[in-house]
């Protein structure tokens, strides 16, 4: 139930960081969509460990083995069952963290919870969980597009250095003409030297990511608890890492007035729509048809390549030094998985709202 997510469409994932492998079964995902298995394996690529030299150096093919629920190359409508081996662990690296809790790291409260945890790599709380995220987003990618839904997210922060303009001021299409995934390459540049500097320190950095949907259709999100914003923020700080989400303009929206605010309506070409967007597409936890915009910020990692203090299991003060293989910044891996949620809960809802009218 807690490993779960979804409505009509629903993700259960298992496995751990230092386990055989990650896996998922998809629930619910509709009949006869064309599974272009280059693309899924691509967007794989994007999230994979030792992408670039701002990431873990951890090597991993992360090819995707399907199980079930796809028959000559289509979706059957029954369970989607996958798996990912993992192939490159070094558990020993975490030896070390076997009575040890890293400071702002889930060592402790997994612990508590449970009576014991697997320390290796962290176990289920490792962001390798979100392999399963990816492969079910892309295979709602491709449902998406089939409807005319694209979705594009971005490094828009990291530390200090931030994009100074909205989304519409870039060109969405070069994202992923750089190794931190930032629209802007004077930026992009400026970001991976600090990334590289901060990684020098052994210390880590956060930022945020924007995410951009096209085509989204009036409509989406369910009166009163689960609006469609709710179902996006839900999603987003389920995400390794996420410590804040907001839409629209967000908390910078609290400085307008109304009057500055309010997205007018207008008649455009026989089809209503507004002047502005700083609703982010959504209106009474409802899309609205226009381009739904929101930011998820992620904290710096929290495992550190440098001395701090700490306690062991049985309290007592000790110093820690991290081993292993370890991202100095998770912006530039995150950016597919933000995507991998935000499409997972689309065609979710999207499905969802087809049962609502006849």
């Amino acid at each position: 139930m807690f490993n779960s997510i979804g409505n009509i469409i629903r993700l259960t994932s298992f496995g751990e960081s230092h386990g055989p492998g990650i896996g998922g079964v998809i629930d619910g995902f509709p009949a006869g969509i064309e599974v272009d298995m280059t693309f899924i394996q691509q967007e794989l690529d994007r999230r994979k460990p030792g992408q670039s030299a701002i990431t873990t150096a951890r090597k991993e093919s992360d090819k995707v083995e399907f199980l079930s629920g796809i028959y000559e190359g289509r979706t059957t409508g029954c369970s989607i069952g996958f798996m990912v081996w993992n192939e490159n662990q070094h558990s020993n690296d975490y030896n070390n963290l076997r009575d040890l809790f890293r400071p702002s790291h889930a060592d402790f409260t997994y612990t508590m919870k449970y009576g014991l945890r697997d320390h290796r790599g962290g176990g289920r709380s490792s962001a390798r969980e979100t392999i399963a995220r990816v492969v079910a987003g892309a295979l709602c990618k491709l449902a998406l597009k089939q409807l005319g839904i694209h979705i594009t997210a971005y490094t828009s922060q990291v530390g200090p250095i931030a994009l100074e303009h909205p989304y519409t001021s870039y060109d969405l299409t070069q994202v992923e003409s750089n190794i931190v995934r930032c629209p802007d390459a004077a930026k992009a540049a400026e970001m991976e030297q600090l990334i590289r500097e901060v990684k020098a320190e052994g210390d880590t950095i956060g930022g945020v990511i924007t995410c951009v949907v096209k085509g989204c259709p009036v409509g989406l999100g369910e009166p009163i608890y689960s609006k469609l914003s709710a179902a996006l923020s839900y999603a987003m700080l389920s995400i390794n890492a996420a410590k804040g989400f907001e839409y629209g303009e967000g908390f910078g929206g609290m400085e307008l007035r109304g009057s500055q605010q309010n997205d007018v309506f207008y008649n455009d070409q026989g089809r209503i729509s507004t002047r502005t967007n700083h609703s982010g597409g959504i209106q009474g936890g409802i899309s609205n048809g226009q381009d739904i915009t929101f930011r998820v910020a992620f904290k710096p990692v929290a495992t550190l390549l440098r001395e701090q203090q700490t306690v062991d299991i049985h309290a007592q003060e000790t110093l820690l030094k991290a081993r292993g293989r370890h991202d100095p910044c998770v912006l530039p891996r995150a950016v597919p998985i933000v995507e991998a949620m935000t499409a997972l809960t689309l065609l979710d809802y999207y499905l969802l709202n087809k049962t609502r009218r006849l």
